[in-house]
């Protein structure tokens, strides 16, 4: 059997499953090296079935029988020869250089105490230049007032998202201008929690008008497409690159509370009531690209992974960032096994089962520092003989053949006696072994990850202003009406982000065209979620016509620059 096997990097973004009685030897490399040849037993030649077959033995998909698979499957070569390859590099690194060069006195770094237990101190707060906080306040001084209808307004001109609302009977036709304020009036109703009643109040539509528009227009295909177009705009803008390259996310869920019976709501003390969780996925250009409804009972980590196989935007993520919710083994194996990388901020890192690939007297005698922390051995037989089967569980999840929750529920709660749910979580104490090695050896890394997660509870904040009506009490009983008015504020939060974004790069463009200098650097500092010159409140007039006369080049003008010089304070109309 060859040892070897070609694959460049990234299994979702090119898997290639073989049909029934073929061979897979061009996976990508699931373990992370950076090689382009990867040696890890039982990759090259194994027998593979097509990504919607069942495990072996069960007769469907045209998979092999248990005594077919068993007399067919290829040796695999024994540990004596088995090459060594660089998968494990970050953590031999941690482990030879991090704590090897730390002592029990430095304080402020990652180092073992007296005891031999790893200490981990917290990251000092993030240093944002002077600089940085005077240029952003001062792009946020030359930002329009406008209402929030009269945003989804503007942004439609450049963007058309509302073309993205068709009628449910399939019937295509060109909007008119009564249909698109009809349509604007009921995802500002969803989002802001005003319901249609309130909503036709403020606006002068029937309630009848918007209640038809509902039923025909907004449902959540619609508003995930709508969704889809804004992110996918929002990725082309050329200040959204200096926030991130869009290869990163993160997911959290927030508690809204409840009112009136509901099927997903549940009594939590930690919240104060009925409560219904939401949980986001959000990228490093501050982007939401996924939302779902879950039961506040229900472990959020199960759900880590739906949205990012099924994203449909143009983002490119790769990697993605959790709090310790997230951090389960078989995310951890999941993850790596379609082509991402989990990356988790962990509490209580230091308690965790950090694994060996030798015995403890090798890893002892190699790592004095870090040999007593890697507590157990891990069990590699178990997941070359698992491997097969492990690859056809991704093949079916990067297919949409089932859901990532629900494999990583039954996965989560089976038994020991379970192999394939055992391999799965060996092969995630491997991959969880490799990002603590790396999370506790690069302080940058550790840096990333925190600021990932920062964006989504600001995030959390701007949802919290734009859902206030009501207190703030989600009112809707069944999970299809609470998942439709969750897409309605993802939509209008990536509204406010992109509309936000373009005016800070037309304010940027203004300030140089002045001979004023902007480096890039101080750019990742601006926080597109700024809200305080949008008005969520009051009377809400969705006239379309009357907005767009406004717009001077399909553009509002910016408000005038505050000027400091010599202590006097006076405003430059650009």
């Amino acid at each position: 059997m060859p040892t070897t096997w070609p694959g460049p990097a990234d299994l979702a973004m090119t898997p290639r499953f073989a049909t029934t009685g073929s061979c897979a030897p061009s996976w990508p490399c699931a373990t992370g090296c950076a090689r382009a040849m990867c040696s890890f037993p039982g990759r090259a030649g194994t027998p593979t079935r097509a990504p919607t077959c069942s495990p072996r033995g069960s007769g469907r998909g045209g998979g092999r029988s248990s005594a077919s698979w068993s007399a067919n499957r290829p040796e695999r070569p024994t540990r004596s020869r088995r090459p060594r390859t660089n998968c494990t590099r970050p953590w031999r690194i941690w482990r030879r250089e991090t704590l090897a060069g730390s002592s029990p006195g430095d304080v402020g770094a990652v180092r073992l105490d007296e005891a031999g237990r790893l200490v981990i101190p917290p990251l000092a707060a993030e240093d944002i230049p002077t600089e940085a906080k005077a240029l952003r306040e001062e792009l946020s001084g030359m930002l329009p007032f406008v209402p929030i209808a009269s945003l989804l307004i503007e942004l439609d001109v450049r963007t058309g998202f509302l073309a993205c609302f068709t009628h449910a009977g399939g019937r295509k036709s060109t909007q008119s201008v009564e249909l698109k304020r009809n349509i604007l009036a009921v995802l500002i109703a969803g989002a802001t929690n005003l319901g249609l009643t309130r909503m036709s109040e403020a606006c002068g539509v029937s309630y009848d008008t918007l209640a038809w528009t509902q039923e025909w227009y907004v449902r959540e295909e619609t508003l995930r497409e709508a969704n889809t177009v804004l992110v996918n705009h929002h990725y082309t803008l050329e200040l959204a690159g200096k926030f991130g390259g869009g290869t990163m996310s993160s997911s959290d869920g927030q508690r809204f509370p409840v009112r009136g019976k509901s099927l997903t709501g549940r009594d939590m003390v930690i919240h104060g009531g009925r409560v219904l969780s939401t949980y986001t996925h959000v990228s490093d250009q501050w982007s939401t690209y996924g939302t779902q409804q879950i039961v506040p009972t229900h472990r959020e980590g199960h759900y880590t992974l739906d949205e990012l196989l099924g994203n449909a935007t143009d983002l490119p993520i790769r990697e993605h960032a959790t709090d310790t919710h997230g951090a389960t083994l078989v995310n951890f194996g999941l993850f790596d096994l379609v082509g991402k990388a989990l990356t988790p901020r962990i509490r209580d890192l230091g308690k965790i089962t950090l694994v060996r690939d030798d015995s403890p007297v090798v890893t002892n005698t190699r790592y004095p520092h870090a040999g007593p922390l890697l507590a157990d051995r891990w069990n590699e037989d178990l997941v070359a003989e698992c491997w097969p089967d492990l690859l056809r569980m991704a093949g079916s999840l990067t297919f949409g053949e089932a859901t990532a929750s629900l494999i990583v529920g039954k996965w989560s709660a089976a038994s020991r006696q379970n192999t394939l749910a055992a391999a799965l979580k060996e092969w995630g104490r491997m991959r969880r072994t490799i990002h603590t090695a790396r999370y506790l050896s690069d302080p940058v890394y550790r840096r990333k990850i925190s600021r990932q997660l920062n964006r989504g509870e600001s995030l959390h904040a701007l949802r919290r202003d734009l859902h206030y009506a009501q207190q703030g009490a989600i009112v809707r009983p069944h999970l299809a009406d609470q998942t439709e008015q969750a897409w309605c504020l993802s939509l209008l939060t990536n509204a406010v982000v992109t509309w936000t974004t373009e005016y800070y790069g037309m304010a940027i463009g203004e300030l140089r065209g002045q001979g004023r200098e902007v480096p890039d650097e101080l750019l990742s500092f601006i926080a597109p979620g700024h809200r305080e010159n949008i008005n969520f409140f009051g009377f809400i007039t969705v006239d379309v016509e009357a907005e767009l006369v406004k717009l001077i080049g399909g553009w509002r003008p910016l408000r005038p620059t505050t000027v400091h010089e010599s202590g006097i304070s006076f405003m430059l109309h650009p």
